[in-house]
């Protein structure tokens, strides 16, 4: 499945054919039906995977019942964190978004999307009610900027390189929190 996956994020799902999938595993492609009936369930497998760990993971944070900043926090880390395990998926979530969610099979993306969204604009909402978070931003606004930040960065980002996804993760909620300019406003 993994190999499959960094196919599909090389190549693009709709790109990406059966028999390529099983030559690179070196195998038949027959052999590969054995264990899976198409390559949507394949990517099915690689997609549910990823949004299962990634909003599980959520979950227990904000079931912490901390303050939001610090569990606004632990979500960006955990967001940085999947761009090494979950490279693959992230890229196929990417590229083949718009193709995936017109089959109906795929349904569960849109539902996931909504599920991580609100958790973020729940805790960006509670921010602003207890004072953490400025009042004057949209929260749903201020989710999606904070996702495609994160999301975008599987393009660029390398593993094993310079910089780790812990250091990127640490730079970034300082941009988040402690913004870029320095001094009074000009």
């Amino acid at each position: 499945m993994k190999l499959a996956a960094e196919i599909f994020a090389r190549k693009g799902f709709q790109a990406t054919t059966v028999r390529e999938i099983a030559t690179e595993a070196g195998i038949l492609s027959g052999s590969l039906y054995h264990h899976f009936d198409s390559k949507e369930t394949i990517v099915d497998e690689v997609l549910s995977t990823f949004l299962d760990d990634l909003i599980s993971r959520y979950r227990a944070v904000i079931e912490k019942g901390g303050k939001p900043r610090p569990t606004l926090t632990e979500m960006v880390r955990i967001g940085f964190g999947s761009l090494e395990p979950h490279r693959a998926a992230i890229t196929v979530m990417q590229n083949d978004w718009s193709y995936l969610r017109q089959i109906e099979r795929f349904d569960y993306l849109v539902k996931a999307e909504h599920v991580v969204e609100r958790m973020w604009v729940d805790q960006i909402k509670r921010g602003q009610a207890e004072g953490q978070l400025r009042a004057d931003i949209d929260p749903k606004l201020t989710y999606r900027m904070i996702r495609d930040a994160i999301w975008v960065a599987v393009r660029w980002f390398r593993p094993g390189g310079r910089l780790g996804t812990a250091h990127l993760a640490d730079h970034y909620i300082s941009v988040l929190f402690d913004g870029l300019a320095a001094g009074e406003p000009v």
